[in-house]
């Protein structure tokens, strides 16, 4: 499975890099693109997307430069039909738009995070709000200093999935100012310092109990494995969008096909 790394450059394309260089799941670097024209190894990277050769031999891009760089990668990927995903976080409605209507012609992956234990956490967090109604939910998301974006694209999306059980809730951000707090709402805090990874907190509070869900992300190393078997999810797929969910799904019916 020969790769086009977007943002090869970049903390989380130098970790597809190495885990392509120790052919992960049968990855193989194809070629890089980045802000800068230069080589990593063998694989050339080009400044843009409009310099990839026509005969440049690609299984399946992943992003994980900046939510920007859509404008360019989705029409290049449509018009080379090649299934992508996009790993970045941050990105406008517009931006959405453009992903979803792509989608009609390509199989594209997009997810806020590539985790399976993330996944994993946002069904939880779905789950337990569901079962308990009346509980308050705060969301708590702590990553290093160098992140853009806040709050994480994963604590909205832990935010999106409680709203898709609960219709009346509602996203507060950084909560400030004087005012009692409203049951319907989900605080959502951002803590950047250091060289956190990421950490994602759910806290689910009644006024006799509380349940905590918590993710921690060990390396980032585990963002690049999940954005590989995102690929190879998808590489044999119709178009359409996909998620964690998607994956999941697959390979429980894998497993299932197995026994």
């Amino acid at each position: 499975m020969k790769i086009l790394i977007s943002g090869i450059s970049g903390h989380m394309g130098r970790e597809l890099a190495l885990l392509c260089d120790d052919g992960y799941r049968g990855a193989e670097l194809a070629l890089g693109v980045d802000r800068a024209e230069g080589q990593y190894g063998a694989a050339p990277i080009y400044k843009g997307f409009s310099s990839v050769p026509e005969s440049a031999s690609i299984d399946c891009i992943i992003d994980f430069s900046h939510h920007t760089a859509v404008g360019e990668l989705i029409p290049f990927a449509v018009e080379r039909r090649i299934p992508t995903v996009v790993a970045t976080t941050g990105h406008t409605e517009e931006e959405l738009a453009i992903i979803r209507s792509a989608a009609e012609d390509i199989p594209i992956f997009h997810s806020a995070n590539m985790s399976l234990g993330v996944a994993l956490l946002v069904e939880l967090a779905r789950t337990a709000a569901q079962a308990m109604p009346d509980a308050e939910i705060e969301i708590i998301e702590k990553h290093h200093n160098r992140k853009l974006d806040a709050p994480s694209g994963t604590a909205l999306m832990i935010a999106d999935a409680i709203i898709g059980v609960r219709p009346e809730a509602y996203t507060n951000l950084g909560r400030s100012g004087h005012g009692k707090r409203e049951r319907e709402e989900i605080g959502i805090h951002a803590v950047r310092m250091g060289n956190i990874v990421g950490e994602h907190e759910v806290i689910i509070g009644t006024p006799s109990q509380t349940l905590t869900l918590k993710h921690e992300a060990h390396s980032r190393a585990l963002f690049a494995e999940g954005a590989i078997a995102a690929a190879a999810f998808i590489v044999t797929r119709e178009p359409g969008l996909y998620d964690m969910n998607s994956l999941v799904a697959g390979s429980t019916e894998s497993a299932k096909e197995l026994v």
